[in-house]
């Protein structure tokens, strides 16, 4: 995993700031729709979840943008920090429609209590050792992704096929996107790997509006 501030062009950053700029404001729009919905119900756990989902979409989406759109060097290290965090929030905020809404109960409960304590382990590691621990963050990111696997009986028994399919899919998308991000010498690859990020993250909002609507 690139460490430094400057690894890119600043053609490179144009683009990396462009594709998530774009995912900035598809998370302002994926936030109002879900609070709408949500509220609409009147159900407060509806309310929370989308609230929680929503902003860490934004969070994800801005820090990226800012991280890649500013080039002073002291700012950016900051930035590249709160960039790497905001993707531990993403996916923890990914997990609670999911878990609240969706698997419920105990083991609805058990893994949003462990996704959101993994996301601030990972989060810890990124403050206090901002240059350390790069490969285990990344291994951090996947597992975490897929840690909902151990619950796939009551997950299938409590989403629909479509629901379960945009849900895998979309961890698929991420899952192959983090190929393009390791993949270094390929040209423009960060901004390809944006995109299957865009891609996953468009998939997991479906699946959080089919879970607010039902």
């Amino acid at each position: 995993m690139k460490t430094s501030t400057n690894e890119y062009s600043n053609l490179e950053e144009i683009w990396h700031a462009i594709t998530h700029g774009f995912g900035l404001l598809l998370s302002v729009s994926a936030l109002t729709m879900l609070c709408v919905f949500a509220g609409q119900s009147g159900d407060g756990l509806k309310i929370a979840s989308a609230l929680v989902f929503g902003i860490a979409l934004i969070l994800m989406y801005g820090a990226s943008t800012l991280y890649h759109a500013i080039l002073a060097p002291n700012i950016k290290a900051i930035l590249r920090q709160l960039d790497h965090c905001a993707i531990y929030i993403l996916i923890a905020g990914t997990y609670t429609p999911i878990t609240l809404l969706g698997i419920k109960g105990v083991w609805g409960w058990a893994l949003f209590g462990t996704a959101w304590g993994v996301a601030l382990f990972g989060i810890i590691l990124k403050i206090f050792y901002p240059r350390r621990f790069h490969r285990l963050s990344l291994v951090l990111y996947t597992l975490l992704g897929w840690m909902v696997v151990v619950a796939i009986k009551p997950l299938m028994e409590s989403l629909d096929v479509l629901s379960l399919s945009l849900l895998v899919a979309g961890g698929m998308v991420y899952t192959v996107g983090i190929l393009f991000y390791l993949w270094e010498k390929l040209h423009l690859n960060h901004a390809i790997w944006h995109f299957f990020v865009l891609g996953g993250s468009v998939l997991h909002f479906f699946v959080v509006l089919l879970l607010i609507l039902r």
